[in-house]
């Protein structure tokens, strides 16, 4: 029987950062996968989906090339091969997984793991023993009963970025991150789309103002957005009849196909939980802020233990985990550091509290903003519609969240996830000298705002 120091149950940016790190540390370590290495974000997830929407945004650019004094002929959208260059992107990165799990002597075993108890893991036919282990099997789609997935007409995420031809009409039901981006890449290439949201607004989880001006941005765009709204029955045929139960009462919508987006479940099925004293509550491993299970010596990370559901959450719990278990002095997660962003035109990002929450903790709060058309570089680049918003503890100084809607966002975001990791103040923030002309600019100004400092708006 092969004994190792590490065994890592699932190989996707939780699990193989995991083994990775570990391997670095100097341990024995092997890694499960039953089926991609990368995981659903590699495979399935963040980086196709990038690819797509990469595909979107030029299709975009080329249709508003005027606008930037660019005459070009009439472009047409080739879904089918959008989708293969974005597979293509995720078989160079699964490669790429593959050769730094080699470069760093973690052994690859293929096939579905199950634990056995006593810190034995079966693989197939084979056992193996191992000083600790890490469950890291991610999570797969919600299904909605009478919605249930053909690969046909009613998608789930995984169908919905292999489509071949264009539908003319589409409903996302779910208006969370991944609703959001399938809704802006399909409108982009011209499908009919319309977002169904349960609750009562979109982005249900980010800033009330930010998610109002991503609303009407999405309006504007062409995307129907219906809130408040739960499907209770459809009906196949040519197209797909979906029966709502809307706030203004019954209706229905005619569609050609259905992505259902609504939310994860965590894979815990099958893994031998009964054969320790792992715990399962409300769907998902229990484990304490050092990532620890009920049971010595195994370990859960990422979608498997609990939200946000983000690639990046998974592999900063899985390099802790093994800092920890090597001995290391660490620090658990504070999620309010753990930023989110949402790729779709325009992009959302946010870290820490929202503006309602701040105050229903009963913090006492300054708020700064500012608008994208007030600053110099987003005018030149024709990007006037967006916003960037800082909220701070009145009393402290302290960053408390930063939340933001327009382009490029998604790669502004991690300036306040440093400060606020940092712990710095609006001091700090002031006195540091931002480039110009640049976006980021709007980070400092929207600072400035919440002390009443402002330049240029």
């Amino acid at each position: 029987m092969q004994k190792f120091d590490l065994l890592v149950i699932g190989a996707g940016p939780g699990g193989y950062v995991a083994a990775i790190r570990a391997a670095q540390l100097g341990m024995k370590v092997a890694i499960a996968e039953r089926e991609h290495l990368g995981g659903i974000c590699l495979n399935w997830g963040c980086i196709p989906t990038k690819s797509l929407l990469k595909s979107a945004a030029v299709l975009d650019a080329i249709k508003h090339a005027k606008d930037y004094g660019v005459e070009v002929s009439a472009p047409k959208a080739s879904l089918a091969s959008m989708v293969e260059k974005s597979r293509e992107a995720a078989a160079k990165l699964g490669q790429g997984v593959k050769s730094l799990l080699k470069k760093n002597k973690v052994e690859i075993i293929e096939g579905e793991a199950k634990l056995l108890g006593n810190s034995k893991v079966s693989v197939g036919a084979n056992t193996y023993e191992a000083k600790n282990i890490i469950i890291a099997t991610g999570a797969r789609a919600r299904v909605i009963p009478g919605l249930e997935f053909d690969g046909s007409k009613i998608l789930s995420y995984k169908e919905a970025m292999i489509q071949k031809d264009l539908p003319k009409s589409i409903a996302i039901i779910g208006a969370g991150a991944i609703g959001i981006e399938f809704a802006s890449f399909y409108n982009s290439l011209g499908s009919k789309v319309t977002l169904i949201e349960m609750q009562d607004k979109i982005l249900f989880n980010e800033d009330e103002e930010i998610a109002t001006i991503a609303h009407k941005s999405f309006e504007k765009k062409g995307i129907t957005i219906i809130t408040e709204a739960k499907v209770k029955g459809v009906k196949k045929g040519a197209q797909l009849t979906l029966e709502l139960d809307t706030k203004k009462g019954p209706s229905s919508l005619q569609v050609e196909k259905v992505i259902v987006a609504a939310g994860v479940v965590a894979n815990t099925e099958n893994l031998g939980l009964d054969k320790t004293k792992v715990k399962v509550v409300d769907g998902q491993i229990k484990v304490d802020e050092y990532l620890q299970t009920d049971e010595k010596g195994v370990f859960a990370i990422g979608d498997v233990i609990s939200a946000p559901w983000l690639a990046h959450k998974a592999s900063h719990e899985g390099i802790l985990c093994v800092e920890f278990m090597a001995g290391h002095k660490v620090k658990p997660i504070d999620k309010t550091n753990i930023p989110g962003c949402i790729y779709s035109d325009p992009q959302v990002a946010s870290v820490g509290l929202t503006e309602a929450k701040a105050r229903s903790l009963g913090k006492e709060i300054k708020v700064g903003k500012f608008p994208f058309f007030a600053n110099g570089k987003a005018i030149a680049s024709g990007y006037t519609e967006g916003l960037v918003k800082t909220i701070f503890d009145a009393k402290t100084g302290e960053l408390l969240g930063a939340h933001m809607v327009g382009p490029y966002v998604s790669e502004m975001i991690n300036t306040y996830v440093l400060a606020k990791t940092s712990e710095l103040t609006e001091q700090e923030i002031i006195h540091t000298i931002f480039p110009h002309p640049t976006l980021s600019e709007m980070l400092h100004e929207s600072v400035l705002d919440a002390y009443g400092k402002a330049i240029h708006i």
